[in-house]
């Protein structure tokens, strides 16, 4: 592989990676936590409703 074309793609896959991160926080983090619970599971009985 020529050698530039070896750095574009490396920088490449680094801006992507580095744009997936707060994506991937927000995915699997923020919203089971906000939630109180994982997305796929159902709600508690003693769920409030949010407003």
């Amino acid at each position: 592989m020529h050698p530039e074309l070896r750095l574009f793609v490396q920088r490449w896959l680094g801006t992507v990676a580095l744009a997936l991160v707060p994506v991937v926080f927000t995915a699997f983090v923020s919203l089971p936590v906000a939630l109180e619970r994982h997305p796929g599971e159902p709600p508690a009985l003693h769920a409030q409703h949010m407003t």
